[in-house]
């Protein structure tokens, strides 16, 4: 544990040295929160990209990248009197106590569901007290698009406002489908987006029935279709012609030989 004290410490210290006013780095300095916020995403994005890899050399550098971007919001409060680093980490323990009542206190839970359960139930009544105007108030805005729809589904779903299981949810993809080939014959540009999007945020919340995950089945289904694609261009590589060159029949020839 002092190991760790130290560490954080000479990190707080590095950070304080590149924001000197004085001999610090021009970059680091003229950063605000606003400025970096996207850093702090793209570095959660290349965690996730090293787990996926199962690349733990690289893990480790990412989460050390990923634990700056905290540091570096942490300590910009800090200079404006707000937090420092030490609120961070004593309110994140508290919370973790706090939605842990089945391990810290007399509640108990049987199952990961439950778990999960509980924390959401504790979740729903700090919010109360938070007194937001409305239920979708505290999902973030910049989330990524998939993620975001399956949270705004979740909380519609606490008041009962869901379908009651997977079934009717395909049953409603497919009214959607069919209001997308009517607006597809219409060719109203306009009115066809909105469908796809129809379409798109059904099916997020078909994997939310399921307790799967869209952004990451999205991103497998691209990792899985891009493994692919580079199998088909070694294919034409090693037969010395391109891709380019064969027909769409040739191409999907090649398609399901590698599937």
């Amino acid at each position: 544990m002092n190991s760790l004290n130290e560490q954080l410490k000479k990190l707080i210290e590095t950070f304080k040295r590149l924001r000197d006013p004085e001999d610090g780095c021009a970059w680091d300095k003229e950063q605000t929160f606003k400025s970096i916020a996207s850093c702090s995403i793209e570095e959660a994005y290349e965690v996730a990209d090293a787990v996926e890899r199962e690349d733990f050399g690289a893990l480790k550098s990412e989460l050390g990248d990923l634990l700056f971007q905290i540091v570096f919001h942490a300590e910009m409060a800090n200079e404006k009197g707000l937090f420092d680093l030490t609120d961070v980490i004593t309110e994140l323990n508290d919370k973790l106590i706090r939605r842990h009542p089945h391990v810290f206190s007399d509640k108990s839970a049987v199952s990961a569901q439950e778990s999960l359960s509980i924390w959401e139930d504790i979740k729903a009544e700090e919010r109360k007290n938070l007194k937001y105007d409305s239920l979708m108030d505290d999902v973030p805005k910049n989330l990524p698009s998939l993620i975001r729809a399956k949270k705004l589904q979740k909380r519609a779903a606490r008041v009962g406002f869901d379908w009651p299981d997977s079934k009717e949810v395909l049953a409603k993809i497919d009214e959607e489908l069919q209001e997308l080939k009517y607006e597809i014959k219409s060719n109203n540009k306009e009115n066809i987006s909105e469908e796809i999007g129809d379409i798109l945020f059904t099916i997020a919340n078909l994997t939310r029935h399921y307790n799967l995950d869209p952004e990451d089945i999205m991103r497998k289904s691209n990792l899985k279709f891009e493994s692919r694609f580079r199998a088909m261009e070694k294919f034409a590589e090693e037969k010395n012609i391109s891709l380019e060159s064969m027909s769409l029949e040739e191409l999907e020839d090649v398609w399901q030989k590698i599937k």
